[in-house]
């Protein structure tokens, strides 16, 4: 005869597994909504998105190794990433005062920065990883 207790522990783990599976749907859903508003809104977004799945497929061809596939891969993901936080950055500033303030000024060029040196970082990856 099974044991009460080993039961309620197997169904706790189940209930717990089907609320873990319904988060992580609503999270998947809640990402794709936010990310087609961001696609949708954002024109520099879109183009660096079009041209970071061209250069992720033709990483994919160049790479000899592994790890080569990864760091030119990673190099243009990390773009988009960046990108989308500078995308948020700049209208909280802008939301948080109207008024042209040093502050806010410092903290979009930081943002902007930020992308250049990701881009930057990646225009070197690819030039290592193709030209040594």
């Amino acid at each position: 005869m099974p044991n009460f207790r080993e039961n309620k522990i197997l169904w706790e783990i189940f209930l717990k597994r089907d609320i873990l599976i319904k988060i992580l749907l609503n999270s998947l859903s809640y990402f794709i909504n936010k990310f087609k508003k961001v696609f949708k809104n954002e024109g520099f977004f879109r183009q660096e998105f079009f041209l970071s799945l061209i250069l992720i497929a033709v990483g994919f061809l160049i790479g000899e190794t592994v790890t080569q596939k990864i760091l030119l891969i990673f190099s243009i993901i990390i773009i988009n990433l960046v990108e989308i936080l500078n995308t948020t950055i700049e209208p909280v500033i802008d939301k948080i005062s109207i008024e042209n303030h040093l502050l806010s000024k410092r903290l979009k060029d930081i943002a902007s920065a930020a992308t250049f040196l990701v881009i930057g970082n990646a225009f070197i990856t690819w030039a290592l990883i193709l030209f040594f």
